[in-house]
């Protein structure tokens, strides 16, 4: 009894070290489609120890100097929408996995996010509105579905560089409806110079940070890779002393996978499950175990498990490859 006792103190003088490989947020970027997902769809999910979705509506814009967001259209898949995102949520709490909703931006044509950039104060304002009412829509959403998490952004630097009063104010405005966490998705190279996380209840970060110039780097040579990025994560931690949640993490299994992790280019052939796989690894390795991160969710998962991935997949999916063993063992690890 007195062991116990002394080992109770010592882990609430240490925090929550004495746990620190638990209760992680093991989740995956859930893919919307066409159609309503059933419970089939979720024991994919399930079977990987996840314990977290992302569900992503997507609004759209014609051009980086369009200022109208387009959402919620009849035009857009079912899983994208109002509606579907609520079907979505529903089948997922059901099965107990819990919800980060994180309304997406996408620019004709795939056009990075992050140079979205207005060219006059007349379209600046226009689009600071039309953003406000996809955001807050999608934000009523999130408090009707009882979403634990919910995402005000994703890689929008020169938009919130541009604008950093209105940002306050949105996220003023998004708390008025929204109960739960917020975070904002920052890209890798952009979450240093966010100045709004103390607003905000978790450092997010799209963790596609360049680890290794090598075709088949080893285990080591991934870690490695992370250590000076790792640094600059401790140190924007330490400032704000706000936990830390990878929005997206994820590599795709082709040769020289740690070079440029973002690179969504369709190539044809080029297949390395083994990259992708220890480049998972690596990554668990250096942050599931720390006290400061709160996990994260891999990039990306299909709702038709069956027919996506596998051995000649090079995509960022992890489904039906090697890398869908290691995820599901650490997940389970830490769940």
């Amino acid at each position: 009894m007195k062991t116990l006792k002394l080992l109770f103190i010592g882990c609430v003088f240490l925090g929550s070290s004495c746990t620190s490989q638990s209760n992680k947020i093991n989740g995956v970027s859930f893919v919307a489609s066409s159609k309503e997902i059933t419970t089939q769809h979720i024991d994919d999910v399930k079977k990987v120890s996840a314990n977290y979705v992302t569900l992503m509506p997507f609004g759209f814009v014609k051009s980086l100097s369009s200022p109208n967001v387009i959402y919620n259209s009849q035009k857009q898949w079912f899983g994208e929408t109002k509606e579907g995102v609520k079907q979505y949520a529903k089948e997922f709490q059901q099965s107990k996995i819990k919800i980060m909703l994180k309304p997406q931006i996408w620019v004709w044509n795939g056009v990075y996010t992050g140079t979205i950039k207005m060219n006059s104060e007349d379209k600046w304002r226009t689009l600071e509105q039309s953003y406000e009412d996809f955001i807050l829509a999608f934000a009523i959403v999130a408090e009707e579905i009882n979403a634990e998490i919910f995402c005000i952004g994703t890689e929008l630097e020169q938009f919130v560089k541009s604008r950093p009063e209105y940002w306050i104010r949105l996220i003023g405005k998004i708390r008025k409806v929204y109960s739960g966490k917020l975070t904002y998705a920052a890209n890798w190279d952009e979450f240093k110079r966010v100045d709004f996380w103390e607003d905000l209840d978790f450092i997010g970060i799209d963790a596609y940070f360049p680890l290794s110039n090598q075709k088949s780097p080893t285990l080591k040579d991934f870690e490695k890779g992370w250590q000076p990025h790792k640094n600059e994560v401790i140190q924007v931690q330490s400032k704000f002393n706000k936990p830390v949640l990878f929005t997206e993490y994820g590599y795709r299994s082709v040769n020289f996978t740690g070079e440029k992790p973002w690179d969504s280019s369709r190539i044809d052939g080029n297949v390395n499950l083994e990259n992708q796989q220890r480049a998972l690894q690596a990554l668990y390795n250096q942050f599931w175990k720390e006290d400061w991160f709160a996990g994260g969710f891999v990039w990306k998962w299909f709702y038709n498990h069956k027919e996506v991935g596998g051995q000649k997949n090079n995509r960022f999916t992890p489904q039906n490859k090697p890398a869908e063993q290691t995820i599901q063992k650490m997940y389970e690890k830490s769940k």
